[in-house]
């Protein structure tokens, strides 16, 4: 089977001051990244999928909810890994959701990058 509903998925999601960086990651991982299902919040999504040319489930932006909307998923069962760019210099008014997310991650042993050396390790490993 060779659709999206055989594939493990990835969840990407970066603050706006890692976006470029989860753009050139992304680039750079393409032929990777296509092996899986990607989801990720929207304008993360967007980004990814016209600069990258990948197909991306896009969810609600970070602050309207798609940081819960993952973790939701990963709760499920539903997410192999999150690659969270994150930007430890930045104010975020939706941080209470992003702790959440990141907890969410450890209680149920998913795999999480908050940054792309990271996240290319994770990746270089074919462990997911």
């Amino acid at each position: 089977m060779n659709d999206d509903s055989s594939k493990k998925t990835l969840a990407l999601i970066s603050h706006d001051g890692k976006k470029a960086d989860m753009v050139a990651f992304a680039i750079a991982n393409r032929d990777v990244l296509a092996r899986y299902h990607l989801v990720a919040t929207a304008t993360t999504g967007g980004l990814i999928e016209s600069k990258a040319n990948l197909k991306v489930t896009k969810l609600l932006s970070g602050p309207h909810g798609g940081d819960a909307q993952i973790a939701a998923q990963i709760a499920e069962g539903k997410i192999a890994a999150v690659f969270f760019f994150l930007d430890p210099l930045g104010k975020h008014p939706h941080d209470p959701d992003i702790q959440s997310l990141l907890r969410i991650c450890n209680v149920h042993n998913v795999p999480l990058a908050t940054n792309a050396a990271t996240a290319q390790f994770i990746i270089s490993q074919q462990a997911l």
